[in-house]
């Protein structure tokens, strides 16, 4: 599925709406972080790295966007309570949440099944799966408070179809995938949150060279290019929009 051709981004498309987005230090979620700044959201970025996380602020700063909050959560090692936690915090300090994109992932290893560590598996799936579970169970009364609540997840093609030797990391984005559906038809009815998945196709991020060390960066769209897709979703424009699977399969926008 596709977002609407002639739609673009304005400066007060997200204009009051509080964003929470994870992996928002760097890639895709530093960029959307950036731009969803500039369309008038205040954005919560969390990310494991402090450094990187300071980084995106400032150029969010810079920009002249609303002024960001930063909520540094290594998710490998998160607890329950940390959800728990991070919610509070941002009922203390916004009130609400509108939107939620889980954009955070882990690659593990691009290895045969039969020789896949169990730990490393552990690993993988508490980024991928277990963290985006906890933490939108938690934060799900705060999005149901919004005018137009949005939880997007950042998936990937090998989580529509298998591919071998991608391991956990396929195998967690097609649980996301199920659980994105399964969590937009229990909400499509009693409330006004919806619930998307977007597979960003080919993108220079750091995961993607793990991925392919061999591929040049520069042949792919860059985070940037790929941005307007996630605003339109995260922004009550895309309201009623629900349960879907979109798709940029490396188009530039």
């Amino acid at each position: 599925m596709q977002i609407p051709e002639n739609w673009q981004a304005q400066k007060d498309s997200l204009k009051d709406r509080v964003i929470l987005i994870t992996g928002a230090g760097s890639g895709i979620g530093a960029a959307v972080a950036r731009q969803a700044g500039a369309c008038g959201a205040t954005v919560i970025l969390l990310d494991k790295i402090v450094r990187n996380l300071e980084q995106v602020y400032d150029a969010i700063e810079a920009d002249g966007s609303p002024r960001a909050a930063i909520y540094p959560m290594n998710l490998e090692g998160a607890a329950e309570k940390d959800y728990v936690d991070l919610a509070a915090t941002i009922e203390k300090e916004f009130g609400k949440l509108d939107g939620l994109l889980h954009n955070a992932a882990m690659l593990g290893a691009l290895i045969p099944i039969a020789h896949f560590e169990a730990e490393l598996w552990y690993k993988v799936m508490q980024v991928n799966l277990n963290a985006p579970f906890l933490m939108t169970r938690a934060c799900l009364n705060l999005l149901m408070q919004s005018d137009s609540g949005s939880i997007l997840f950042t998936s990937d093609s090998v989580g529509r179809k298998g591919k071998a030797y991608w391991g956990a990391y396929g195998i967690s984005k097609a649980a996301i995938e199920n659980f994105m559906q399964t969590l937009a038809d229990e909400l499509e009815t009693n409330t006004r949150v919806r619930v998307n998945s977007i597979d960003p196709g080919a993108v220079a991020t750091a995961l993607r060279a793990l991925a392919y060390p061999g591929e040049n960066p520069a042949s792919i769209a860059t985070p940037e290019q790929v941005v307007r897709p996630f605003l339109y979703l995260l922004g009550a424009e895309s309201h009623g929009i629900t349960g879907k699977q979109f798709e940029i399969q490396g188009v530039a926008f």
